[in-house]
């Protein structure tokens, strides 16, 4: 088998938010740093699973782990490797003819739009062996490819697309480990220390990102475009995520047993949660002390102590928005959480521990462009929120303040945490 050797680089230049300006030879490293820490993950997932390798139940928020690895290939292949007209870059016309795939199967088992999901548990998958020297072959043809494009921003843009895709995939798989209870060796985030809310002055606030001249060169997904300003009004805003020693006094305060302080919805969610599991508390949640303030969670199959400064984790928008409700307060509009991380983070804004749910349901930006991969956007409009900042599990390259992540609201399996405005 064919061996691609990762070359010794600083890891600050592959794994640092200036990929998205990323040229050739940095993005080729980056290729190949996503690539391994994809299999690493997999080979993970395979020593904890043991006999039961690779099944995992059909859920929703799942993948069976070799559908996940061999998508992040399949995707790399279909946007780069066979497809001609990948140096037009968001002109590319998604419908063109593309090449034959080096796995003759790939369409049938790996894409994810033709794909249902409930489906991939009872496809033929191939085994680890052979999807690894499919994502080996793949990924070789991709770094020729790369060697000899342009190196301009139409150029690399399916380059640095497959490249933050399998990122996304990546931290999938780490929050597929929890629900799986897979022991996983991660820093977690500590106790922060509690820092006085923030006053953000009214301004006429640049939302998202714009286009041409050397400052909006680069990636960009098409959700976060097109630039366009916002009157914000003033806002005093939390410096740092809601901890667990807060969300405790809410549970002691009977949050989770009162129904005013819930949408219908989200009330609806937590009775059916309720009937089902006794939910009372964040998923993973053991306990949740009334009496002893303590909560213990279980984190990639152990249960730990969390520390009443450590960021609440694991709640869903609905019960975000019910401690907001309970504490008078609100959620944070997207555009003011922007404006406070640009702002405010020399005052202490402090992101990047949790994914932060926001109260803007994800909409198009005004003169929306979907990009050539239309299921990345389009589809989940209206009926998603949006959350902003980034996790722990997130790779460093994909932090950015204007990057717009979402979920359907009743998510709890991602590592997702709050902060709060006042209202």
């Amino acid at each position: 088998m064919k061996s691609i050797t990762m070359h010794k680089t600083s890891s600050t230049s592959i794994d640092s938010p200036d990929m998205r300006r990323a040229g050739r030879g940095v993005l080729s490293l980056a290729l190949m740093d996503a690539r391994n820490h994809s299999l690493h993950l997999l080979s993970q997932y395979e020593q904890s699973l043991g006999a039961d390798w690779p099944l995992v139940p059909m859920l929703p928020e799942l993948n069976p782990p070799l559908w996940e690895l061999g998508h992040v290939g399949w995707f790399q292949e279909w946007w780069i490797g066979r497809n001609l007209q990948r140096q037009l870059g968001r002109r590319c016309d998604p419908a063109a003819t593309r090449l034959a795939s080096i796995e003759p199967q790939a369409d049938r088992w790996w894409n994810s739009s033709e794909v249902a999901h409930d489906s991939r548990w009872a496809l033929d998958l191939p085994d680890m062996a052979r999807i690894k020297t499919y994502l080996l072959d793949t990924l070789e043809s991709t770094l020729e490819l790369l060697e000899k494009a342009p190196d301009e921003d139409d150029a690399l843009y399916f380059y640095r697309l497959a490249l933050f895709h399998e990122d996304m995939h990546g931290e999938a798989l780490i929050y597929m480990a929890q629900t799986l209870g897979l022991p996983l060796s991660l820093n977690m985030p500590g106790a922060a220390p509690v820092r006085e809310p923030l006053l953000v002055p009214a301004m006429r606030w640049q939302l998202g990102i714009g286009e041409g001249g050397a400052e909006h060169s680069g990636f960009t997904f098409d959700n976060e475009r097109p630039m366009h300003e916002v009157q914000v009004p003033e806002f005093e805003i939390d410096a740092q995520v809601v901890s667990w020693a807060q969300f405790v006094e809410f549970v002691d305060d009977g949050g989770y047993d009162r129904p005013e302080l819930w949408q219908p919805q989200g009330w609806q969610w937590l009775q059916d949660k309720a009937a089902g599991e006794g939910r009372r508390g964040p998923r993973y949640v053991e306990q949740i002390g009334v009496a002893s303030g303590a909560v213990m969670q279980t984190r990639f199959g152990t249960a730990r102590r969390m520390l009443g400064g450590q960021p609440v984790m694991h709640v869903t928008w609905w019960e975000a928005d019910a401690w907001c409700r309970w504490a008078g307060r609100r959620l944070p509009a997207e555009v003011e959480w922007e404006a406070a991380a640009h702002h405010a983070a020399r005052r202490g804004f402090r992101w990047g521990d949790v994914w932060e749910w926001t109260g803007t349901t994800f909409r198009p930006y005004p003169g929306f462009s979907a990009d050539p991969y239309r299921d990345y956007s389009e589809p989940w409009f209206g009926t998603h929120k949006v959350l902003r900042g980034a996790s722990f599990a997130t790779r460093a390259r994909m932090k950015n303040p204007k990057y717009r992540n979402f979920f359907l609201p009743g998510r709890d399996d991602i590592f997702a945490g709050f902060r709060s405005c006042s209202l």
